[in-house]
């Protein structure tokens, strides 16, 4: 038995997963499948790149498929909550790094994180100092090109 750890996902980040695993199984599974008996329908299997190159698509296809479906066993969709100044999982934050213009992120789970979309992993370096600090706290963060110090404006 596995232990796998639980997936925080956003609604929306839930209902993106949702998606994408409906068409993945009911569209591309589907029109993968014809391809391939097309391309065995075409003889000689050994040197046939559209059967070579279907095959590979397929392993692609079906292990996407694998790798949503873990993530739907064990999801935790994060609620918005009143805020109480503290961070937490579902929190968007507002920060300053030294003299620089605020920056604002929603704290979400690593499948979710992607920083160009406001959206910062609760597993990242930032991320994880984040949890648990208050509004007005300053933190230091060691990141790959040093340590940087984040003061918190707000959490809401």
């Amino acid at each position: 038995m596995t232990n796998q750890s639980i997936v925080y996902l956003t609604q929306d980040g839930y209902d993106k997963i949702v998606a994408e695993l409906k068409i993945l199984k009911e569209v591309k599974r589907p029109e993968l499948a014809e391809r391939l008996k097309e391309a065995i329908s075409q003889g000689d299997l050994s040197e046939n790149a559209d059967y070579i190159k279907s095959k590979e698509d397929q392993g692609f296809l079906e292990g996407r498929i694998q790798d949503l479906e873990a993530k739907l066993s064990n999801y935790e969709i994060i609620e918005k909550k009143a805020s109480n100044g503290v961070v937490e999982i579902g929190s968007t934050v507002t920060f300053t790094q030294g003299k620089s213009e605020p920056k604002t992120f929603q704290v979400v789970g690593a499948t979710e994180g992607n920083p160009r979309e406001g959206k910062i992993s609760n597993e990242s370096p930032v991320g994880s100092k984040l949890l648990g600090a208050k509004e007005g706290d300053s933190i230091s963060v060691q990141t790959p090109n040093g340590i940087i110090k984040l003061n918190i404006l707000k959490v809401e």
